[in-house]
């Protein structure tokens, strides 16, 4: 096993690493719509947060030599359900036309501001 850090995400608030590595497969901890640079949840709608999100789960993919586009599944939780819509047209944007599995769980406490939060699981090797 090996953990995954980088600057690029945000830094971990627990006893935790950003992502493992094992057997070519990288787990992407929890990401929040945090700016790495300044620690601070991202102010905005659900649109905003998603992107910040999932780009702090991008950064996590490529320090394990992973990205997006070898996602495999994605976990993501909202604080509300009707964020959806708004969710699943950042993830289309931002995927393309690589469709991961993927799993929404609505009615979420998260930290406070925070409107999302987003696990992955990828693969390191080429497709």
């Amino acid at each position: 096993m090996q953990p995954v850090a980088t600057s690029g995400a945000p830094t971990p608030a627990g006893h935790y690493a950003q992502g493992m590595v094992h057997g070519g497969v990288v787990y992407v901890s929890g990401q929040l719509p945090i700016d790495p640079a300044s620690g601070a949840v991202v102010e905005g709608d659900t649109t905003v947060q998603a992107e910040r999100t999932l780009q702090n789960v991008a950064a996590v993919l490529e320090a394990a030599g992973s990205g997006l586009d070898r996602v495999l599944m994605l976990t993501i939780f909202v604080t509300s359900r009707e964020d959806w819509p708004a969710v699943n047209a950042v993830c289309a944007r931002m995927f393309g036309a690589h469709r991961p599995a993927r799993a929404i769980v609505g009615g979420a406490d998260l930290k406070p501001g925070c409107r999302i939060e987003i696990t992955a699981v990828g693969m390191i090797s080429a497709r």
